[in-house]
């Protein structure tokens, strides 16, 4: 056993965790994506790591419950086969050919097996060094949100903008399936994901987007048709 690497990642885990604000601090938010399902038996470890992730400053948790073990017992009552789409997107653009849960995807660049908490933060923290390339803002407007943003830095191609849902505890009880006879909580379920427009960094961007209700709201900035590096993300609560 390596116990120099297993020594920096519980450092790593303890600094995560007692400095919430640190990200924050220090560069721009980290966008964490969990693609997980209440039918895999391997995901409940993970999304129990994944409240923590979601209560870090500085970090956007996401969860994003996909389609594709509805059919092995029980049907997952937030999957949308749109959440489905975009890990195959993700991972199309790694070239694998092979998608899994539970998996984090952070910043929309780096993946990591969910449950394996060690490697999610050394991940994140790496993330969160990077340096600022768009200022991003978003201001309530009644039941609509105003977001600009602005290039602060050279940008890597025209940015796809999606404003984000969702909602923040939910708690489901398990009849079938894998997980049959567990209760189980999630964090920042995703039940809205819709693209804005595409900007290309150029001019300044101001776009207005109905968000009526108490839901929070995140707005993204990526790459790649939408699949790619997170240039920017803000949340309000």
């Amino acid at each position: 056993m390596n116990f120099s690497r297993v020594f920096t990642g519980v450092a790593a885990l303890v600094l995560f965790f007692a400095a919430p604000a640190m990200a924050q601090e220090t560069g721009r938010p980290v966008v964490v994506e969990l693609f997980t399902s209440q039918g895999c038996s391997s995901c409940p470890e993970a999304d129990r790591f994944f409240h923590k992730v979601a209560g870090h400053e500085g970090v956007i948790a996401l969860s994003m419950h996909v389609d594709y073990w509805d059919y092995i017992g029980w049907k997952d009552s937030f999957a949308s086969p749109a959440n489905t789409k975009r890990q195959r997107a993700y991972a199309k653009l790694a070239e694998r050919n092979v998608i899994y849960t539970p998996q984090m995807v952070i910043n929309g660049a780096d993946d990591v097996v969910g449950n394996r908490p060690m490697d999610v933060v050394d991940v994140i923290d790496r993330h969160r060094r990077l340096p600022k390339t768009v200022a991003l803002d978003l201001t309530r407007k009644g039941d609509s949100v105003l977001v600009e943003a602005e290039s602060v830095k050279g940008l890597d191609g025209p940015l796809t903008v999606q404003l984000v849902r969702f909602r923040p505890e939910s708690t489901v009880h398990i009849k079938r399936g894998e997980n049959a006879g567990r209760t189980i909580s999630y964090a920042n379920v995703v039940t809205e994901m819709r693209v804005l427009g595409v900007w290309d960094g150029a001019a300044p961007l101001r776009v207005s987007a109905e968000a009526g209700g108490d839901a929070p709201v995140a707005v993204l900035l990526q790459n790649k048709g939408g699949a790619g590096m997170i240039e920017a993300a803000a949340v309000l609560e």
